[in-house]
């Protein structure tokens, strides 16, 4: 069930981001619900050829470059996902480390429920 609501959680944030981050856009839950899935796949899917491909840069970088791993997959999933414009690629940074951020944080909370 957690898994299903972890990306319930995802799309409540790019709704919240669509309606406080300027060029991030949204157009409602089903594009929201969409992208969320999406996003996920590209995740399991892209990123990691995407990483072993930028590993050397990654290492160069002490993994700062991860950031901007997020946002080409979450550019890559705006793409796909028609309803979800992102404009700009600080928007786009910005926008996969506040996604980064909660999925992380309802990661945790819900492991901590799982272990009691």
């Amino acid at each position: 069930m957690s898994f299903l609501l972890h990306f319930v959680v995802i799309a409540a944030t790019m709704l919240l981001l669509s309606r406080t981050l300027p060029g991030f856009r949204v157009e409602g839950w089903g594009p929201a619900l969409i992208a969320a899935v999406v996003l996920g796949l590209v995740n399991v899917l892209v990123k990691p050829f995407l990483f072993l491909v930028t590993l050397p840069l990654t290492i160069l970088t002490l993994g700062l470059f991860l950031l901007v791993l997020n946002a080409i997959c979450l550019w890559i999933t705006a793409w796909i996902v028609p309803g979800l414009d992102i404009h700009g690629a600080g928007t786009t940074l910005l926008a996969s480390l506040i996604l980064a951020v909660v999925g992380m944080a309802w990661k945790g909370l819900t492991k901590r429920e799982e272990r009691k």
